[in-house]
Formats: C-alpha cells, structure tokens, sequence
C-alpha cells in the first residue's frame, strides 16, 4: 500500500495540474457517484492526510480517494487517451491538464464540512502542516501493551505510516517491533525518526533511507530477507504482524534490534 510520502506527492500533482482551474471534465466510474458532475467548478485545493486525498472544489464539495494497494493518480495534457478497461474509477480535467485515477479503492464525494468522518480519526501527519510529534508519541504511549510495530501502523498514532517507514524507523532506533511500546524508554525518539525519513523522502520519487545510492543499498532492512545487515552483517529476518486478516510483513535485524 502506498505510504505517505507517496500521497503527498500524489497530491503535489493534483494540486499543479488541478487547483485553481475550472473543471471542463467530471467523470465518477462509481455506481454511488456515476450521475455527479462537477464540471464548471473551480478546484479549490488539493490535500494529503496520511493515506488519504481531498481534493476540495467550489460549491463546498470534496472528493476524497484512497489509493489502497495498488492506486494512483496519473495526469498528463488534457485530451489525452485515458487508460482501457474498467480500471479508471475517476477523471478529473479542464482545459490544459487531466486527472486519472486508476485502480482507487475509494472514490467518495462529500460535503467539505463533513471531511471530518472519514479523516478525523487520523493521528498526526508527519509530512502535514499540523504536525504535532507531542500528541504523536502520547497517542502511542497510551498503548503500553501493544508492540511498537502493531501500534506505528496503526493510523489513529502516526497518519501516513506504512511498512517500509515502519521497518525503517525501528531498525534506526535499534527496537525489536515485538517490543511492547511500555517497554521503550524513548517514543518520541522514534517519532521523530519516523518524521525525519518521510520528510526526507518527501520528494523522492526513489526511496532512500540509508544515505546510500547504489542499487540494493537504499533501505536498511525493508525487503532485504536473507541478505546481510549493512550495519553488523547478521542476515535480516522477516515475519508477519497483525491479527489476521490483517498480517503485514515486518523485516528486522535480530541483532540490532534485540528482543
């Protein structure tokens, strides 16, 4: 699933190509919205919430997507081609750029005063004005039997977070995703290594978390089962965390990250 950085880009795009323009096309490929048109409004502004897309538009309306596992937004000069088959859910356009979006897991179209029932559960986001680490750390802090990494992925803490930063950030802090958050003497340090990666990442299309450039070198341990720890050369391990159906795969370093 793509994480917050990805969003945050995602409506980077959006919001270039979208914001302040008229829209000329308006196209819900959703049987809740298929008869909704939006054309002749003036697209307001576009916003990243963690994993979350609200592109606001004149009239109070927004229309909130999520792109879930396999999403995304793809826009180009309009009057291009869209995509085939029924993998476009939404097209938004107007007279120089278009929106498509692919594949989304949720096309919704709201009242803009009423963003607050499918956002207002989100913890803070660490790539989003708001960002409060305070209120980030106390969120997690309020789950001492819960294990770190069941709790980072958790949205209602941290809003934006997904595997790889999960993985990432505790390798960086030295803590086993299996220790209970009561456990650890510095939450906000993590926190703030979580902040630190995403913000990082911000506009790289290309994740780097390590500082390292060269091909398989980019990440610490996400994705690199089996392989040596760049840092102490014990092979890093994966499993599976969450209740099912909701397993994630989660990658550590035994050795760096002690139980």
């Amino acid at each position: 699933m793509p994480e917050g950085d990805v969003v945050h880009r995602a409506a980077g795009r959006l919001g270039r190509a979208l914001d302040g323009r008229v829209l000329t096309r308006s196209d819900f490929r959703v049987p809740r919205h298929a008869t909704a048109d939006l054309t002749g409004r003036t697209v307001l502004e576009t916003a990243a919430r963690g994993k979350h897309l609200l592109t606001r538009v004149e009239g109070g309306l927004t229309v909130h997507t999520h792109l879930r596992m396999d999403g995304e937004w793809l826009v180009s000069p309009a009057g291009r081609r869209t995509p085939p088959g029924d993998r476009v859910r939404l097209v938004l356009a107007n007279a120089d750029w278009q929106a498509v979006g692919v594949r989304l897991g949720v096309v919704d179209l709201l009242r803009t005063e009423t963003e607050h029932r499918v956002v207002g559960h989100l913890g803070p986001d660490p790539l989003g004005p708001g960002w409060d680490p305070q209120e980030a750390a106390r969120r997690l802090a309020e789950q001492p039997d819960r294990s770190i990494g069941e709790a980072l992925l958790d949205q209602r803490n941290l809003a934006g977070i997904g595997t790889i930063y999960r993985a990432e950030t505790l390798f960086l802090a030295g803590v086993s995703p299996w220790q209970p958050v009561g456990a650890l003497g510095d939450v906000p340090g993590i926190v703030e290594i979580a902040q630190r990666l995403m913000d990082a990442n911000r506009d790289r299309a290309d994740r780097v978390t390590t500082g390292d450039l060269r091909p398989g070198r980019g990440m610490w341990v996400y994705g690199r089962a089996g392989r040596a720890c760049l840092r102490c050369g014990n092979r890093i391990s994966r499993g599976e965390m969450g209740a099912q159906p909701q397993e994630r795969l989660i990658y550590w370093c035994r050795r760096c990250q002690p139980d």
